[in-house]
């Protein structure tokens, strides 16, 4: 085999920002609608310069990719995924001589509307929508049953009506206060029952139902109060409930600064970070019941 026979060639090829998570909130008056999307971008042409000689002359930078979605997203909104896709693979493509081709995947999370105690519905409190897992464990000595149910995954969103500012600063405190923000949580809980005459499906239902009123009706100035006030009304409402203990990671979105691109950023664009992130546990009892559920249960 000759040497020219051996040499390398470049095939096939492209590059991109994968998972740009945006979520764009449209404000119309006091009703707020949402849409939570996972960006990845793609793109191919006129690249052998890069690969073979490190020029990057051609190279439109990932985060530029990703930055374009952010401001598409505040300039354009989100119609829909696929229009949203479209309408970032005309941009690539018209916009970039050497970029002959772009391929958009979009991942779109859906939100449903929190119901309202009256039949209503909560005009900006969302719930992912799919189903969170439901949870059961029961323990039986032979004389004695203890019966904990709980739910695991149950994704909420408030898009305002949070606050968190008046904390504790040091030298190592970057977190900026604010007044109005995105509180989302993923709750997950476990609720011990104080006998077993109960009706399991309908008490697991009025718990979830009881956890997404309270999350939905609390003006939250921390996200340690918004877990009391849910607990708590479960509790208080459920007479077959003793204790409940809840676990709720702060699933951060955080403002994107819009303003290198000459855009105004009104609480309407944000990133959605998934770690590190804030973790809030405790536990609730009714009052003059003994604590039983344990602090770090197992995880599925």
């Amino acid at each position: 085999m000759t040497a020219e026979a051996r040499r390398a060639v470049l095939g096939q090829n492209q590059y991109g920002k994968a998972e740009t998570r945006v979520v764009r909130i449209t404000r119309s008056g006091t009703t707020h609608h949402i849409k939570d999307l996972n960006v990845s971008v793609s793109l191919s042409g006129a690249m052998d310069d890069v690969h073979l000689t490190g020029s990057n002359a051609h190279v439109l930078t990932t985060d530029a990719t990703k930055n374009t979605v952010y401001a598409f997203a505040r300039e354009h909104g989100i119609a829909s995924a696929e229009e949203f896709g479209i309408r970032l693979a005309r941009h690539f493509v018209t916009s970039q001589e050497p970029i002959h081709s772009a391929r958009i995947r979009v991942e779109e999370y859906a939100w449903e509307r929190i119901g309202t105690p009256d039949g209503g519905e909560a005009p900006h409190s969302f719930v992912r929508a799919g189903r969170e897992t439901r949870t059961a464990e029961v323990l039986y000595d032979g004389e004695e049953w203890e019966v904990v149910s709980g739910l695991e995954g149950l994704v909420v969103l408030n898009t305002t009506d949070s606050e968190f500012h008046g904390y504790v600063k040091d030298r190592y405190t970057t977190l900026p206060e604010t007044r109005d923000r995105v509180l989302a949580t993923e709750v997950n809980a476990r609720w011990r029952y104080a006998g077993t005459d109960v009706d399991w499906d309908g008490a697991w239902a009025r718990a979830r139902d009881h956890l997404l009123h309270a999350f939905a009706g609390t003006y939250s100035y921390s996200l340690q109060q918004t877990l009391y006030a849910m607990g708590a009304r479960v509790v208080e409402r459920l007479p077959e409930v003793e204790e409940i203990r809840l676990s709720l990671p702060n699933k951060h979105h955080f403002l994107v600064d819009l303003e290198p691109f000459g855009l105004k950023n009104d609480n309407e664009v944000y990133y959605a970070a998934d770690r590190p992130y804030g973790l809030i546990e405790a536990t609730v009892l009714r009052d003059g019941a003994q604590p039983r559920l344990p602090v770090h249960p197992a995880r599925p």
